[in-house]
């Protein structure tokens, strides 16, 4: 081995060591720039998730703003109800107190005052059911058509029965002065 040959491979050495030198060197520069691209990719998505929770946390501050607004309008609505439904009982007492006054005027009706004066008179549930459901009232009975709605048949009504029932006078039915009746 000569001298010109071990110059010729320290050569060789040496510039197999700068290729290598060089290929590390570009290796890093492209896995820097490729870990910059990275963090920068890393950078925007925590830009655009910081974004998206502000977004959140605007809508949760626009529903809790809402669900007050909704807790406020239910009891601005509590409150009408309320009065209403006060001034319903009053409606309801002034009414019932005109009637209380109507029984007290109307001969028909037997209130607590007159209650000594007779016995016979019906009282305003009497008349109630009466009209409601075209039977007399239960001191008012037409013999041959009992209170309880039962008809007895004709063959087991007595004569006097059938008088009685064919000309009693219904509740909307009275007899007129001029006219007489038949018997």
């Amino acid at each position: 081995m000569d001298s010109g040959q071990l110059i010729g491979i320290v050569v060789g050495i040496v510039v197999v060591l700068a290729i290598v030198a060089v290929a590390v060197m570009i290796s890093r520069k492209r896995k820097v720039a490729a870990d910059r691209n990275r963090a920068a990719e890393m950078r925007e998505q925590a830009k655009a998730d910081e974004f998206a929770a502000r977004e959140r946390e605007a809508k949760a501050a626009r529903a809790e703003a809402d669900a007050q607004e909704a807790d406020l309008e239910a009891e601005r609505l509590r409150q009408v109800a309320r009065s209403r439904q006060e001034e319903a009982e009053s409606v309801r007492s002034g009414a019932q107190e005109q009637l209380r006054k109507a029984d007290e005027v109307d001969p028909d009706v037997v209130t607590s005052e007159r209650e000594g004066e007779t016995r016979e008179m019906p009282t305003r549930a009497d008349l109630r059911s009466e009209r409601a459901t075209g039977e007399p009232a239960s001191g008012n009975t037409v013999p041959g058509n009992p209170a309880s709605g039962n008809q007895v048949p004709d063959d087991q009504r007595s004569r006097e029965d059938v008088t009685r029932a064919d000309t009693a006078q219904g509740p909307d039915t009275a007899p007129r002065e001029d006219k007489p009746r038949n018997l």
